[in-house]
């Protein structure tokens, strides 16, 4: 069994699993194939690749990620007000249903419809996931060094 425990310059194959306090699932991989991410791709934020540093093959952990951490507080700054007219006249607009806009970089940035009112349509942009505290569970199948074997 190897040894190497999880540090920057590693690949890491685990299985994980994001749920919400109430134990509803956001994501998991555990009926699935396990994810293989290298420390430092960003695939996994900063803040969650900071749980499974010194974790090691056969490890098995469940930690409780506070809203800080995982994908911030919500921020009454990024919900904004359209007007009816300024989608297309065809689009659905009612609470729930995501919308794509582009921002100033042409990056694609989703935002929910949070309400409709009359000629208002109001649209948040806080991340789904903002606000709320999630408990990340992973299991570490394997750990190897990233780069050229000597």
């Amino acid at each position: 069994m190897n040894e190497l425990p999880i540090d920057k310059g590693t690949r890491v194959t685990l299985h994980f699993a994001l749920k919400f306090e109430s134990g509803e699932t956001v994501d998991t991989t555990f009926d699935k194939e396990p994810a293989t991410l290298e420390i430092g791709d960003e695939n996994l934020p900063e803040n969650f690749e900071a749980y499974l540093m010194g974790l090691k093959a056969g490890d098995r952990e469940t930690f409780e990620v506070p809203p800080e951490k995982a994908f911030g507080q919500r921020n009454p700054n990024n919900v904004q007000t359209f007007k009816r007219h300024e989608f297309s006249a065809d689009m659905v607009l009612e609470p729930g249903v995501v919308v794509s806009f582009a921002d100033a970089r042409q990056q694609e940035l989703p935002g929910v419809i949070q309400r409709v009112e009359g000629d208002v349509v109001d649209v948040d942009f806080n991340h789904p996931l903002a606000g709320h505290t999630l408990v990340f569970e992973v299991q570490i199948i394997d750990v190897e060094p990233v780069g050229p074997t000597h």
